[in-house]
């Protein structure tokens, strides 16, 4: 929001979860290393993968009845990391990977869950429904843990480390420049600090034939990885097929498939098919168009901001047309954008009780209002801050009641309450804009100077962050003010 774009103390709370969390890290590294018998929740910082010579995940799929198409292979992507990529041409349509129901890794595994199942069921119970991604974070961590576990050749290439800001330094954090970003990143360390309590506590009176991670010790650090590797690689897809022909969802993870990287443009999607005789769902890969030779295998993740893009799989997107910035939607404020854009007397945080009752439908007054609203997106205005404008610009109650909601808060061609109400609502949200980026401490010229540096990669990440921030809402900006000159010139015509 506007109003805290700036880092606040509640925010600096954060940076010490992070110093704990990297501090759990380094004591889990030195008093696990006598524990060669088992195999380990902490990271030997060897090797990019979890060993040093991991399994052959494609073999592993073969063997298990699933298919690789033979002209894929598993390379390295550049700044994308390993990833799936084709070796020789291959034609759109054609299967590329199918993994059976066995393959993917859930929550249940076992329609006769033991003991150790029914501790990992007890300590889900702790989690939040928001952060379901930890509870299957914890199947991760318990097959991990797992001697001879099934899913040991997946695992095992999996990354040591990951780059979502959970594990950004505290200066890093500093460096992302934007407060609801850093809040939810807040919110996550809280919880696994928290979290870390809680499954201490429980398994501290578990017998170690019953210890769902082999009786070995759970922190913030191994938490932190298995959160970290379930937001970055977990789909939700049909599990099975119940009896009602109804097909439920579930979250899960998808060997191998899970390597393919992201675009908006992808060349590949994902489909699931009825197993034969089977209530069973395999999940496929499929070509959706020609795929070149030594081209990547591209799956599109969703359309999500950068915010979500940096907190759950560790990269940022340059120009992504779902970015966006968020506000606080405030009279006062709107009242200072208001005077900026050049109006004598703005009365935006006195509406009258006509406005009032248009606001309380566009739920931005009255009780359980949401009163965040967004610049960017799909949609380049929020429509419910585009409608609010309107309808406070507005003087004729009968024109704006014949409308509906939909028409109030659509950015078309057409002006729906005329050309000089549509200007000034245009022109406050530029001021807006203007405002949001006062706010970032640093400019976009200073970004690209820093860019160009010898920089970690947590800080990399941060300011490429802020700075795409900024050059969306410059964008917003751009496409507004073309939309106010075509309009002025319609007003002079008329």
């Amino acid at each position: 929001m506007i109003s805290s774009f700036t880092l606040h103390p509640q925010a600096m709370s954060s940076f010490a979860a992070w110093r704990m969390l990297n501090a759990a890290m380094d004591f889990a590294s030195s008093s696990m290393k006598s524990m060669a018998h088992r195999r380990l929740l902490t990271c030997s910082a060897s090797s990019s993968r979890l060993v040093l010579h991991p399994p052959d995940l494609v073999q592993w799929v073969r063997r298990e009845g699933g298919f690789v198409h033979p002209k894929l292979r598993i390379a390295n992507q550049g700044s994308d990391g390993l990833g799936v990529s084709s070796l020789s041409e291959i034609p759109a349509g054609a299967d590329l990977i199918t993994l059976p129901s066995h393959i993917p890794l859930r929550f249940q595994h076992s329609d006769e869950p033991d003991e150790r199942d029914s501790v990992l069921t007890q300590l889900s119970g702790k989690i939040p429904e928001e952060l379901w991604i930890m509870r299957l974070g914890l199947r991760l961590l318990q097959e991990r843990a797992t001697v001879n576990s099934f899913w040991w050749p997946y695992i095992s290439n999996l990354p040591e480390t990951y780059s979502v800001p959970i594990f950004f330094s505290g200066e890093d954090m500093k460096n992302l420049q934007y407060i609801p970003l850093v809040y939810q990143v807040n919110k996550r360390c809280s919880f696994l600090l928290k979290f870390e309590k809680e499954v201490k506590t429980i398994l501290e009176t578990v017998e170690t034939k019953h210890h769902p991670f082999g009786g070995q010790d759970v922190n913030a650090s191994s938490l932190g990885w298995a959160m970290s590797a379930v937001s970055s690689r977990a789909f939700c897809l049909h599990g099975e097929v119940l009896s009602n022909g109804q097909k439920r969802d579930i979250h899960m993870l998808l060997p191998f498939i899970d390597m393919c990287n992201h675009s908006f443009q992808p060349n590949a999607k994902i489909v699931q098919e009825q197993e034969k005789g089977s209530s069973k769902m395999s999940v496929k890969v499929v070509a959706e168009t020609q795929i070149a030779q030594n081209s990547p295998i591209l799956l599109n993740y969703g359309c999500l901001s950068n915010d979500l893009f940096l907190l759950d799989y560790g990269f940022v997107i340059p120009s992504n047309p779902f970015d966006h910035v968020e506000l606080k939607y405030d009279g006062i404020l709107l009242d200072a954008a208001g005077i900026a854009a050049g109006l004598s007397s703005p009365s935006f945080s006195s509406p009258t009780q006509w406005q009032k009752e248009i606001l309380c439908q566009l739920n931005l007054l009255g009780d359980g209002a949401i009163t965040k609203v967004n610049l960017g997106g799909s949609g380049v205005i929020d429509g419910r801050l585009l409608a609010a404008l309107r309808v406070l610009l507005a003087s004729n109650k009968e024109i704006v009641q014949n409308l509906d909601l939909d028409t109030l808060m659509t950015l078309s061609q057409k002006a729906p309450l005329g050309i000089s109400i549509e200007i000034a609502a245009l022109r406050i949200i530029i001021a807006l804009c203007v405002v949001a980026l006062e706010h970032f401490p640093t400019k976009i010229m200073q970004d690209e100077s820093i860019l160009k540096g010898n920089i970690s990669t947590s800080m990399q990440l941060a300011v490429q962050f802020r700075m795409q921030k900024k050059l969306m809402i410059v964008d917003v900006m751009r496409k507004l003010s073309h939309r106010i000159k075509i309009l002025s010139k319609e007003k002079s015509a008329a």
